[in-house]
């Protein structure tokens, strides 16, 4: 690292530590983290402190979970990024995308049946990446400090390395056992263990060109050299053409009103801000039916199963990338049709799942953030490798690891994917295509000014989980802590009356027993989100992280007015 960065660091670092305060208490310009783990939001902390903004803070967390957070903070992914900057909305695409060569068919046997981990394990399921492309195109429109001040923290955790927790080794050992002797993985993150200080010197000398270049020093040169060379060791699919030609999108984020909040919200190809705000109507339609009805009770997780069911239905017939797919959105969010759909729900039993059809006619590792900013600009951001680790190949070389988000396309219609996820030809591999994705990266404003920024990790579970959160913070007034430590179920239509329970935070026994005798059955999915929520109510601001994760939440103070935008 050259001594400029250390110097403007550690400035960084002592006024940042001069202006954190309680989570509980905050001046007039509330600033806020949440985030995965103490060293992002340390990061954000002294960005944010030396005049950064939401943005400059948002692009330095990311690299730095890149480091930090390898299960699940990349270079070798994508992701969405909602921003709410100087009052607007926007919302950034750079999810991942596939390769030239990919085709419909291309994991499926000669019988046609899916082969088995081809789309999730090695460099073969990797798309072409997104995650840099994103943080520069973020930074060249809205970053105040330079591009080299927000990778500095993270050039310098790789060089020094950071401390591995016991969480972080739990994950790698399970992801382990399937990935061995079938990629690198173990070559470079066997010594993650428990207590140890973690170097990655690779890794360092990647993101020095990425400081050094910008997104150049990705996506052409040295590091896009080795990703293509690690693509023919691998029988990857990822060209440097590929590379060259990887854009992110800049694209209009999803609105919606909801009790008295404007939700603003992932458009697609993701299927989350769509499944979030149905959801929302379709409980604020059965308002009658859930009047009195406890939280997490029988009743209140039979009608939330009923709602997700029907919403999923959705999601597998029509939703897909929408430069390839014209999908009926505005159908799908209409008062009216959802209306119809939550008259549907069976208020007693579980609708049988062969009757709830589309109604138009015809592992789990990502990571999020939230970041607000002393002048009330915020950046609500969700990446991901798809699973933990994602393909377990890493570009040799270069020390970061590769995605398996092919998975996330339908690789044959009906088939599910690790999340057990079904899709149709809407999300079908076609080269170019970007697949359907659940990151909901969501902010909600009243009176045009940030009351809640909030998502989380989880796979199909992410628009569920943030629902789910969203009802308890507003419809039983929790405290947002308490919120996001409440239990959580997940239903998705398939497998057919299933809930998907946690151990963090269980139903009671009583409750289970109820649901039981209704015709579900519960099955256990280990955990469920990671969630890192801030929320603001005039001068005060709570963030909050979740209890189920290492994440680190702080309240800042500062000065509002201090960072304005280089570009707009």
């Amino acid at each position: 690292m050259r001594a400029g960065a250390l110097c403007v660091l550690a400035m960084a670092l002592a006024l940042a530590r001069a202006v954190l305060a309680a989570d509980t208490a905050a001046p007039a310009a509330p600033a806020a983290v949440a985030a995965p783990d103490r060293y992002a939001a340390d990061v954000a902390a002294d960005i944010l402190g030396h005049g950064g903004n939401a943005v400059d803070a948002a692009v330095a967390v990311a690299f730095a979970l890149a480091v930090t957070d390898p299960e699940a903070g990349n270079l070798g992914g994508g992701g969405f990024a909602t921003v709410l900057f100087a009052g607007k909305s926007y919302f950034l695409d750079y999810r991942e995308c596939a390769p030239a060569s990919a085709t419909a068919g291309m994991y499926l046997d000669k019988s046609g049946d899916v082969i088995p981990d081809a789309s999730t394990i090695g460099a073969g399921a990797a798309g072409v990446p997104g995650t840099v492309e994103g943080l520069w195109q973020l930074h060249h429109r809205f970053g105040h400090l330079s591009w080299n001040t927000d990778l500095a923290p993270a050039i310098h955790l790789a060089k020094a390395g950071f401390r591995v927790g016991r969480m972080q080794q739990a994950t790698r050992d399970a992801r382990a056992a399937a990935l061995h002797g079938r990629t690198n993985f173990l070559a470079y993150f066997g010594a993650l263990k428990a207590g140890a200080t973690f170097r990655q010197p690779e890794l360092e000398a990647t993101l020095q060109r990425i400081a050094a270049a910008g997104n150049a020093g990705f996506y052409q040169g040295t590091t896009a050299q080795l990703i293509v060379a690690q693509m023919a060791r691998g029988q990857g699919h990822v060209s440097a053409a590929d590379l060259a030609a990887y854009r992110a999108v800049w694209r209009e984020p999803l609105l919606g009103q909801w009790a008295g909040y404007q939700v603003i919200t992932a458009p697609l190809p993701s299927s989350g801000g769509i499944t979030l705000l149905s959801m929302l109507a379709m409980k604020a339609d059965l308002a009658p039916a859930f009047a009195g009805v406890g939280l997490n009770s029988a009743q209140y997780v039979h009608l939330l199963a009923e709602i997700e069911k029907r919403v999923f239905a959705d999601r597998a017939d029509y939703l897909g990338d929408p430069d390839f797919v014209a999908a009926p959105v505005a159908g799908l969010l209409d008062p009216a049709y959802l209306a119809r759909r939550a008259a549907q729900v069976n208020l007693q039993r579980p609708s049988a799942t062969a009757a709830v059809e589309p109604g138009l006619g015809t592992h789990h590792n990502t990571t999020h953030f939230s970041i607000v900013d002393a002048s009330g600009n915020a950046v609500a951001n969700t990446f991901t490798l798809n699973d933990d680790f994602g393909s377990g190949e890493v570009v040799s070389g270069a020390g970061f690891l590769l995605n398996n988000e092919m998975d996330d396309f339908s690789a044959k219609p009906g088939a599910p994917n690790i999340f057990g996820v079904v899709g149709g030809d809407a999300n079908a591999i076609a080269p170019g295509k970007r697949p359907l994705s659940s990151m909901t990266p969501t902010i909600l404003t009243r009176n045009g000014r940030v009351a809640l920024v909030i998502g989380t990790p989880g796979g199909s579970r992410i628009p569920t989980s943030i629902f789910q959160v969203v009802s308890d913070w507003h419809d039983f007034h929790m405290a947002l802590p308490a919120a996001l430590a409440a239990p959580r179920i997940h239903h998705q239509l398939l497998p057919p009356d299933t809930l998907f329970e946690e151990p963090y935070a269980v139903l009671e026994p009583q409750v289970r027993a109820d649901l039981a005798a209704r015709g579900y059955r519960f099955v256990q999915q280990g955990w469920n989100g990671d969630i890192q929520a801030i929320g603001i109510e005039g001068t005060r601001a709570v963030a909050a992280a979740d209890p189920r994760g290492r994440g680190v939440a702080r309240v800042l103070r500062m000065q509002p007015g201090a960072a304005a935008p280089q570009r707009h």
